[in-house]
């Protein structure tokens, strides 16, 4: 059984008249282009110290089979505003997992993709901790609510946005977790 034990984020942005090689330089972009990744879904693994982009980038090897958890989006339309956004909502039980959110909007801002990301994240793992809130009201309303449980020790978002290229190139961007042994 393989449960990483490590995690990292990265981030990119690619720019390319083909769909793939944009996708490519936003790897590159976000230094994780030499693995082969597996996208998995959104588990913070319990007990998985988070590592900077730095120590993760020199644990990765060519060519290695890497799974991560990534939003990516793109568009070849001029001007178009995307994003790409991981939120992530770790417990304050370190016996606990805690949770990965994806979000890939077109229209929205950095910011207001990040919030919403981290938003989701939280809100999952408030959901499976038990923490009662109201869904109606507004994310920094909830998130006091959330840290003031002492159950969710901490939350963030990693995004990445972009305004597609003015001449129709395709634009990709990527937020990625690297899962690490």
């Amino acid at each position: 059984m393989y449960v990483p034990t490590r995690i990292f984020f990265t981030k990119g942005v690619g720019k390319h008249k083909e769909y793939l090689a944009s996708f490519e330089l936003a790897l590159r972009n976000a230094g994780i282009e030499i693995c082969n990744l597996v996208s998995v879904s959104s588990i913070f693994p319990v007990g998985a110290k988070t590592i900077t982009r730095t120590q993760g980038l020199k644990s990765l090897r060519p060519g290695q089979i890497t799974h991560c958890v990534m939003a990516r989006n793109s568009t070849n339309e001029p001007n178009r505003l995307i994003a790409s956004s991981l939120g992530v909502a770790i417990p304050a039980d370190k016996a606990m997992y805690g949770y990965l959110s994806e979000h890939h909007p077109y229209g929205e801002t950095e910011k207001i993709a990040g919030d919403y990301a981290e938003d989701l994240a939280a809100t999952m793992l408030a959901t499976t901790l038990g923490i009662e809130f109201d869904a109606g009201r507004a994310w920094n309303e909830r998130e006091q609510v959330y840290k003031m449980s002492g159950k969710i020790v901490r939350s963030f978002n990693v995004t990445q946005s972009a305004q597609g290229d003015k001449n129709g190139l395709w634009t990709t961007v990527i937020a990625v977790g690297v899962l690490l042994p």
